[in-house]
């Protein structure tokens, strides 16, 4: 029988290693799914469940740097929203699992009486340690069908957490003195209330941040893309500073969302797509800067890796693509690497849709 300071110890060691599976995979370009998770759980003789929560836990503690990486120039992204969205989900559906108190989020991930303590605070201070270039203030994440009392309270938690949040960041900046200053970035809340998306946006932005994330969720209860809500929230940020889509990234969204305001993105749908062998093409004639904004958005189609017809095709997967995959190999290799399992098969067209995505921000900025 384990001792309280053993199971502490073993569910701390959990964690840790959940974060490294998560770094890795990173690192391969490959993002992880259950599968991964409840391996993991079964080589270290826990529960999957268990472990699910543990990697939300990690999630959650300042971001995501190891566990999501978000690289651009070697710049590392730490979006709080990554694992707080998740904890909210948890807790608005079982109240077992913690809550949301006016100065800090309690979670419980046995539901039990041990419990994780999240503040502004500890959020700012493990971004730190992760080295990120941009980090994030920690925000109340609603849903766009949550009653107004819950929307004015994640408003007034997202401000006062910011305030918060900027007070420890220019604290660990003194102490710290980093060659390169991070940026800090507000979350503007307010759900599908304009109102309280411009009190929100104004109350930060006296606080003082670099840039500004969308907050919320920009998908309604059927799952269609939300724009007018995002437009809310990019209304409410200025207009000389970075207006982030967090969590967004297919490539039409990418395109409305520029029109909207917003410049930067981050999702795992190029690398969770490659993993399931759909690589993403732009249709003929589409790829430059008028093509990507046709009115109907069809600009691109799916090169779907597995289908019969790629088996003999010695063409590369798409003739106007300069990624590794398209300058040397072909359809029916990629095919063959896939059905032998060959790990180069994830990588290689994992390159190819990143790839796309870099060519569809190019093509974005020259229009």
């Amino acid at each position: 029988m384990l001792t309280k300071a053993q199971r502490s110890n073993r569910r701390k060691l959990c964690i840790m290693a959940a974060l490294v599976l998560l770094a890795a995979a990173a690192y391969m370009t490959v993002d992880v799914n259950f599968g991964n998770a409840k391996l993991l759980a079964y080589s270290m003789r826990i529960r999957a469940p268990k472990l699910i929560v543990m990697l939300i836990t990690a999630f959650a503690i300042g971001g995501a740097s190891l566990v999501f990486q978000s690289i651009i120039n070697n710049t590392i992204v730490t979006p709080c929203l990554l694992g707080m969205d998740q904890l909210y989900s948890l807790i608005h559906e079982n109240a077992e699992y913690g809550e949301i108190r006016d100065n800090e989020i309690i979670f419980r991930p046995d539901r039990g009486a041990e419990k994780m303590t999240f503040t502004p605070e500890k959020c700012i201070q493990a971004q730190f340690q992760y080295g990120s270039d941009i980090m994030m203030a920690l925000d109340m994440c609603t849903h766009p069908g949550d009653p107004i009392e819950v929307q004015r309270r994640s408003v007034e938690l997202t401000v006062r957490w910011g305030e918060r949040c900027r007070a420890e960041f220019e604290k660990l900046i003194r102490q710290t003195k980093p060659e390169k200053r991070p940026l800090l970035f507000g979350v503007v809340q307010g759900g599908a209330d304009p109102e309280l998306r411009m009190e929100c946006g104004r109350r930060l932005e006296e606080i003082g941040f670099d840039g500004y994330g969308f907050g919320g969720w920009p998908l309604d209860a059927d799952g269609s893309f939300r724009a007018d809500i995002l437009k809310m929230a990019a209304d409410a940020m200025p207009d000389h500073k970075i207006k982030y889509a967090m969590g967004l990234g297919r490539p039409e969204e990418i395109v409305r969302c520029t029109e909207i305001g917003y410049s930067l993105f981050d999702c795992v749908i190029p690398t969770r797509e490659a993993r399931h062998q759909r690589l993403y093409v732009f249709a003929d004639g589409c790829g430059n800067a008028d093509g990507v904004r046709r009115a109907d958005g069809k600009f691109y189609k799916f090169h779907y890796a597995m289908d019969d017809k790629h088996a003999r095709d010695g063409r590369p997967v798409d003739e106007t693509c300069d990624c590794e995959l398209c300058r040397n190999h072909s359809r029916a290799y990629l095919q063959h690497l896939f059905r032998v399992n060959d790990p180069n098969a994830m990588r290689l067209a994992t390159a190819h849709n990143l790839r796309f995505y870099g060519r569809l921000m190019e093509y974005l900025r020259d229009a």
